[in-house]
Order: C-alpha cells, then sequence, then structure tokens
C-alpha cells in the first residue's frame, strides 16, 4: 500500500507550527513570572504636598450607585445651575477622587460635577488595584453617566493623568458618542509616546518583562495571569504615613493598568474625542507639555491646547488658571 509524500509533509508542518506555539507560551509565561514591579530607592515621583492641604470646607459626601455587576460604584455629586452639563471628572493613577474636590466646588455654578472613585481605588476599592477584566472601566463610567445625566443634558468628560488617558480611551471605545466635550488635564497617552518622560518622572515603575509576557499571553486570548501587578507607584512615605494613606494605591494589576490608558494606536483613540481642551504645565514631571500639541494635531483638529507656565504635574489640578479655563470651555455648552 502506498502512502502520499504530501500528507507526511502536512503533519510535519502541523507539528512544527504547534511546537513553535507551545514554545512561544511557553516563553511568554516565563516572562510573565520572571519579574515583579518595585520602586527603586532614591528619589524622582511626583509632589503631593498640595493633595495633602485639602479644602477649606467639608469635601462633598461619597454616594455610590450600583454597577452593572452590582458593584457600588464610590462617587462625589457637585449639584450645578439648572441647564448646565454634566461635568465627570476621572482622577489619576494611585489616588482618588477627592483630588478634585476644590476644582469641583470652583465649577458648581457652570456643571454638575461628578467625581468618582474608580473600581480599585479609594476607600471601597473592592479590589484594590484590580478590576475584573480590561475594558470595565469604561463600563463603570457609561453606567455612571447614564445614572446620572438628565434627560437631554450635554456630557462633558474631564481627567487628569490616567485619568485623562481613560477619558482619551473611552472616546475611542463602544461609548464614544456619548460625549460631547472632553477636558483633558496632563494625560497619559502610551509609555512610548513623544509627551511621557521615562519612568514619568520617576512616579511609575513597570515590570516590562512581565508586560511582554501578558501581552503575548492575551494576543492567544489567554487572560488568566492578568491579576498579577505589572507596575509600582512612588508614592511619597508622607502620603502612606498620613490620615489617607490607606486609600492610596500603589500597585496596578496588568488589567488595570492597561484599561487605564489609550489603546496601543492611541492616536486613533485621540482622533474620536469630541471637541476638547488640553492643559499641561511647563514644569510638568512626568509629562512634555510642549509636545501635546505636535503628537495630537495629526489626529485631530478638536482640540486647544495651553501649557501653564510654572505648573507642575499635580499642582495644575487646582491652579486658577486651569479653573478659569475650564470655565470658558463649559460656557460652550
Amino acid at each position: 500500500m502506498e502512502t502520499d509524500p504530501g500528507s507526511g509533509r502536512d503533519v510535519k508542518i502541523i507539528l512544527s507550527i504547534a511546537a513553535s506555539f507551545v514554545v512561544t507560551l511557553m516563553v511568554a509565561v516565563g516572562l510573565a513570572f520572571s519579574q515583579e514591579p518595585q520602586v527603586p530607592e532614591g528619589g524622582g515621583g511626583l509632589d503631593f504636598s498640595e493633595q495633602l492641604g485639602g479644602s477649606d470646607t467639608a469635601p462633598a459626601p461619597l454616594q455610590s450607585v450600583p454597577a452593572r455587576d452590582g458593584y457600588a460604584m464610590q462617587y462625589r455629586r457637585y449639584e450645578g445651575a439648572e441647564g448646565a452639563p454634566l461635568l465627570v471628572l476621572v482622577h489619576g493613577s494611585g489616588w482618588h477622587g477627592l483630588q478634585f474636590d476644590s476644582l469641583a466646588k470652583a465649577l458648581q455654578g457652570k456643571a454638575d460635577v461628578i467625581v468618582p472613585d474608580l473600581r480599585g481605588h479609594g476607600t471601597a476599592p473592592g479590589r484594590r488595584g484590580d478590576i475584573d477584566y480590561i475594558g470595565q472601566f469604561e463600563d463603570d463610567l457609561a453606567d455612571l453617566i447614564d445614572s446620572q445625566r438628565r434627560p437631554g443634558q450635554a456630557v462633558i468628560l474631564g481627567g487628569h493623568s490616567s485619568g485623562g488617558g481613560l477619558v482619551i480611551r473611552f472616546a475611542g471605545g463602544a461609548y464614544g458618542e456619548t460625549l460631547d466635550g472632553a477636558v483633558l488635564l496632563a494625560p497619559y497617552l502610551q509609555h512610548d509616546a513623544p509627551t511621557t518622560r521615562s519612568a514619568s518622572g520617576g512616579w511609575a515603575h513597570v515590570a516590562l518583562r512581565r508586560i511582554i509576557g501578558l501581552s503575548i499571553l492575551n494576543t492567544f486570548r489567554i487572560s488568566v495571569f492578568n491579576h498579577l501587578p505589572v507596575i509600582a507607584f512612588n508614592m511619597p512615605q508622607d502620603v502612606l504615613d498620613g490620615p489617607l494613606g490607606d486609600t492610596a494605591t500603589t500597585r496596578y494589576s496588568y488589567r488595570l493598568n492597561t484599561g487605564f490608558a489609550p489603546r496601543r494606536d492611541y492616536l486613533a483613540d485621540v482622533a474620536a474625542l469630541p471637541p476638547f481642551l488640553l492643559l499641561a504645565g511647563s514644569r510638568d514631571e512626568a509629562f512634555v507639555a510642549e509636545l501635546y500639541g505636535p503628537t495630537m494635531a495629526d489626529a485631530t483638529e478638536k482640540g486647544r491646547y495651553l501649557v501653564l507656565n510654572g505648573a507642575t504635574h499635580l499642582d495644575i489640578v487646582n491652579d486658577g488658571r486651569t479653573r478659569a479655563e475650564i470655565e470658558a470651555f463649559l460656557d460652550g455648552y
């Protein structure tokens, strides 16, 4: 009985492909478990002194609303004038919505301001530093907006740092058409964007080998290890030892970190933005303020870019010029 030599070649090809697949997965798993995110000793990071200073008045009380999975999302609401737009402000990495308390109070006359503590953060994080799946932040924000929006009310989504990155991601995702405008305060684009300084100025320290390994696994739709932490933040010790230390979040899982930023093709998300205002400080430790316009302008003509002289990464939130520019932007709604 004769055998078909072609069938033998087919079997060899199949076995070769299978072997390559197995080797790739083994390498990816090895990378994923070869490194933990660690903050090196000595210097760097961000100045949290203004964040710890607090407001002259008590913050708005925390409220909660159920997300689609039943998780009680924490948020603060600052009621605005009748007919004002809805402004949702998303905090940056490691912290929570309290960073916007002073700004939200100042903007009450111009908008209904909603300030959430994102899942994985704040006083009721669920699992601190983790979410259930990539994209859950977008679902949570969509649920929050649906619960707070008045009929016919314009929706402005704003964010600082990683929160600004989440705004950009939201615009490029399934809910982007929800937005009528956006406010971006020193937004994170991607680690290799021209705007990002090395290690975000000493604030963020990534386990690069682990991220590469998990990224490879996710291309094969293998997400079982996405809970592993991939980034650690250089949170100042005086923050951790202070009265709000237990509300800080110092490490993120792969799925949280990935979902808290624009997609890899960040300019595609940028292109989906509604009309927006972007503010960054000339002394920003994490990002290069002057490069936002040149980096993003090829993808969209809907933005207005301002560099605030002398402002740092965190201080820009409570800078009086920031408040004035946002107020003027909200007048258009």
